[in-house]
């Protein structure tokens, strides 16, 4: 599913769009939650959407659909994992999950969500091990609130690379984005410093072939 699809969406549904398409997301459909939180904060530079309710509701999206993962995990048990078991690579996935539980135990909520797919499963996983809703919400909320964060002013700054930001994080996770940012962001502001100097540099000539 491309940048098209989400954006295309979002103009004909506006906030409403961000909600589900990062809930459906996050419980199973094969929607990129990153582009979608991207693009959400991409479209409030257009004009489109206003950025603060359009964060509100991708927080919502991200949040209610990993929390709908816990539910499950906790009220139903095995038979939910047994479930994600059948899908395609999911196993692969599990393992990393519970891994990471076994390795980092709560702190697994945070580190998951650097991690795609991943941080879809970890939420089953703990809920299958009864973790308290508490505890999870303390760790889950708090870290989507800053994963959210940085990806919509990711979007907001970088929106038109927002499809090979996607890209990169589902290929080769979030330290190479974060090296993708800032060496772009480099560009930019080098960029921009050098344009006014150069403009600088024309009126000066300018003003000298005028004097002549």
């Amino acid at each position: 599913m491309d940048m098209a699809f989400v954006l295309s969406g979002i103009e004909q549904y506006g906030y409403a769009a961000l909600f589900f398409l990062l809930w459906l997301g996050i419980v199973g459909m094969p929607i990129p939650d990153e582009v979608v939180v991207m693009s959400g904060g991409f479209v409030t530079t257009l004009g489109i959407l206003e950025p603060l309710p359009s964060f509100l509701l991708c927080y919502a999206g991200v949040v209610t659909g990993l929390s709908i993962g816990y539910v499950i995990g906790r009220t139903i048990g095995a038979p939910a994992l047994q479930t994600i078991m059948r899908k395609k690579k999911m196993s692969n996935y599990v393992e990393k999950g519970n891994a990471l539980i076994q390795r980092y135990g709560s702190r697994s909520l945070i580190i998951s969500y650097f991690f795609p797919v991943v941080r879809h499963v970890v939420p089953y996983l703990v809920g299958i091990n009864k973790m308290s809703f508490a505890r999870y919400a303390l760790y889950s909320y708090t870290t989507g609130f800053v994963w959210t964060l940085i990806l919509f002013l990711i979007g907001r700054t970088f929106g038109q690379y927002i499809e090979q930001i996607g890209a990169i994080v589902a290929q080769y996770g979030w330290l190479s984005v974060l090296l993708f940012v800032g060496i772009t962001g480099i560009i930019i502001m080098v960029g921009k410093t050098r344009k006014p100097s150069n403009q600088s540099n024309q009126s000066k000539y300018t003003q000298e072939a005028n004097r002549n």
